[in-house]
């Protein structure tokens, strides 16, 4: 009994202090990540709740739904119908013109210096917007723009069929960002397409058009979904580029985030309720596009990890 007692006291004497146990169960890694929730609370999350709040909230601070049902006015359908048709059809130019550039830099076989090139441009273009994208386009193709001035001097007048400062033009400006973010996203999907998938379809007889059409393009499919839905969502959430080229007239008829705009900013079309509606809408739209390409983009890592 005697050293049994002795042992427990010796047990007791070389037990570390509270505070180094304690101190070995904090986690200090998690410090790193601290301000980045930091940035989403105070930026995005806190403004995204205060939106919805306030969509259902009227000048008095009283709970209405009036700003909800004036979502149904013919102005604001058509910008959202506008604002959707501007997103779908750059993202598909896009889509497509951005799928063939990143064929040629990943299994088009061209030079490396290229590659690196093409890439580090893409990694500039793609966040090259707002205000300067639209002045370098009015530069361009605007009514006194050098392209428009070479094409007029050509016997070809460009603004017959064609305006920069309308539905199309919007389209086009917007396809320019379009194009690179679509490198940036499906080149690694295109670098994960394995040489020994290749190699056993041709060696089971299927020409280059059958492999891509039964093998390569089945495995891209999530990935170039979800690229479009990404496309998509970053068109529908551009309004600098669009309040640049039409400004606050013309916009509020065709674009929405210029129209959200103006309910806060103009005397005649003041509305902060129903801007915050208008906001909503739009983060419902674009909440279920990220969704779609989240499941998207889990699929296509599903494929290309086996």
């Amino acid at each position: 009994m005697a050293e049994a007692a002795q042992t427990n006291l010796q047990t007791a004497t070389v037990q570390p202090p509270r505070r180094r146990s304690l101190a070995r169960r904090i986690d200090w890694k998690w410090l790193g990540v601290v301000p980045f929730f930091l940035f989403v609370a105070a930026f995005q999350l806190f403004p995204s709740l205060s939106i919805a709040a306030r969509s259902f909230v009227d000048e008095a601070g009283k709970f209405t739904l009036d700003n909800i049902a004036g979502l149904n006015q013919p102005l604001i359908m058509n910008s959202y119908f506008s604002s959707i048709k501007i997103s779908l059809i750059s993202a598909i130019w896009g889509g497509i013109l951005g799928f063939g550039l990143a064929w040629a830099v990943t299994i088009g076989g061209l030079p490396g210096a290229i590659r690196s090139a093409v890439l580090s441009f893409c990694g500039v273009a793609a966040n090259f917007g707002g205000i300067p994208l639209a002045f370098a386009f009015i530069a361009t193709l605007g009514r006194t723009g050098v392209l428009t001035k070479a094409l007029t001097s050509l016997g070809i007048p460009l603004y017959q069929n064609f305006s920069l400062y309308g539905f199309w033009g919007i389209c086009i400006t917007y396809t320019y960002f379009q194009i690179p973010l679509m490198v940036l996203v499906l080149t690694p999907a295109l670098e994960g397409l394995r040489k020994e998938w290749r190699e056993a379809a041709e060696n089971l007889g299927a020409s280059r058009l059958e492999y891509w059409r039964y093998v390569a393009l089945p495995v891209l499919l999530p990935s170039i979904l979800g690229a479009l839905t990404l496309l998509f969502a970053n068109a529908f959430g551009a309004q600098a580029t669009a309040f640049a080229l039409v400004g606050g007239g013309a916009g509020q008829n065709l674009v929405v985030t210029v129209l959200v705009g103006a309910q806060f900013s103009t005397d005649s079309f003041a509305n902060p309720g129903l801007g915050n509606a208008l906001a909503l809408g739009m983060m419902v739209i674009i909440g279920i596009t990220i969704f779609i390409y989240g499941w998207m983009r889990r699929r296509a890592e599903r494929w290309q990890s086996r």
